[in-house]
């Protein structure tokens, strides 16, 4: 075999704006399944890759013997089910994030992906962007010197958008579930450290889910402060703060649609260094890397492990704030 060929689960619009023409773009790979009951949103797939074998269910597009990885674009809450069913299937797996809504939940997965052989990740496409790599580096060289504050936004308005899964309590929504995996995943993955302990939360919650989110904690070297928001006009930033300088991310998370990538160095005594990165996708980055994986077996760069310390930091965060409401 010398591509992937990939279904996706569901004609979800996330699926069908970002993911599904990054499947079809992605070098050594190819989009030629979709499960989809429905053809009016199945069309704009279909028109996107000519051939196109549209199944009426995902058990039937897990049953496509001509399908060998599977893209799970589902609710929060249906993505550890889906997963596992993909790999008892045979198909490698790429869910959509949050993979799971607590820590724990991630182990059966990881499991049935150690017993299977199958390569599972969740998509957290950000880690596959250059403007990360070069921020690790950054701070693993000693650019800034000794980290001494992290400080995370990322913030979108949705209050209109009541239909919304990510205003569902039921279907796993909330602005922690679905953007603050950004924050602190790319916290933990730029600095290589875990948390130590939540200092504190301030946490807006409507309809059962948190609508804004602030977060404080404590990491081995740095102090770390995090907002989250679905309620607030668009915002992203990560800030590295250092005794000697400062790292500034502009564009962290979603580039391509929130402005250009470009990263800002700043040291004492020295003029501002300015790194641009072009128009780099990360989404058929991160495809491009999950097909390398399947056929050369190269070593995937963001494996369920490293996913599932991201969900424990949140795990810590909901107990911390769980813990002060009792008082």
């Amino acid at each position: 075999m010398d591509y992937v060929r990939w279904g996706i689960l569901g004609a979800a619009k996330f699926a069908r704006e970002h993911m599904g023409p990054a499947i079809h773009a992605g070098r050594r790979g190819a989009l030629v399944a979709l499960a989809s009951s429905s053809k009016d949103k199945a069309a704009p797939f279909a028109a996107m890759a000519p051939g196109l074998r549209i199944h009426d269910s995902y058990e039937a597009l897990l049953a496509d013997p001509q399908v060998d990885a599977v893209y799970i674009p589902l609710p929060n809450s249906l993505h550890v089910k889906w997963a596992l069913l993909a790999l008892e299937a045979g198909k490698h797996v790429l869910v959509e994030k949050p993979l799971a809504m607590q820590a724990d939940q991630f182990d059966a997965v990881i499991a049935k992906r150690d017993e299977t052989g199958l390569l599972a990740a969740e998509a957290y496409m950000v880690v596959h962007h250059p403007q990360w790599h070069q921020a690790r580096d950054l701070l693993q060289s000693g650019a800034i010197g000794q980290l001494a504050r992290v400080s995370g936004v990322f913030t979108y308005n949705n209050s209109a958008d009541t239909g919304n899964i990510r205003n569902s309590a039921d279907l796993g929504g909330g602005a922690i579930p679905d953007i603050g995996v950004y924050i602190y995943g790319t916290t933990r993955f730029a600095t290589g450290q875990e948390p130590l302990e939540i200092l504190s939360t301030q946490i807006q919650r409507e309809n059962g889910v948190d609508a804004t989110s602030h977060v404080t904690a404590q990491f081995p070297g740095f102090h770390y402060d995090g907002l989250v928001s679905m309620r607030m006009a668009p915002m992203q930033e990560m800030v590295f703060h250092g005794e000697e300088g400062i790292i500034r991310l502009d564009a962290p998370f979603n580039p391509t649609v929130y402005g250009p990538a470009t990263l800002r160095l700043q040291r004492k005594g020295q003029p501002e260094q300015t790194y641009y990165y072009g128009p780099e996708n990360h989404y058929v980055r991160q495809v491009e890397a999950f097909n390398a994986s399947v056929l050369d077996r190269a070593t995937y760069p963001c494996p369920l492990e490293f996913s599932k310390g991201t969900q424990a930091m949140i795990d810590q965060i909901w107990a911390f704030d769980k813990k002060k409401d009792r008082g």
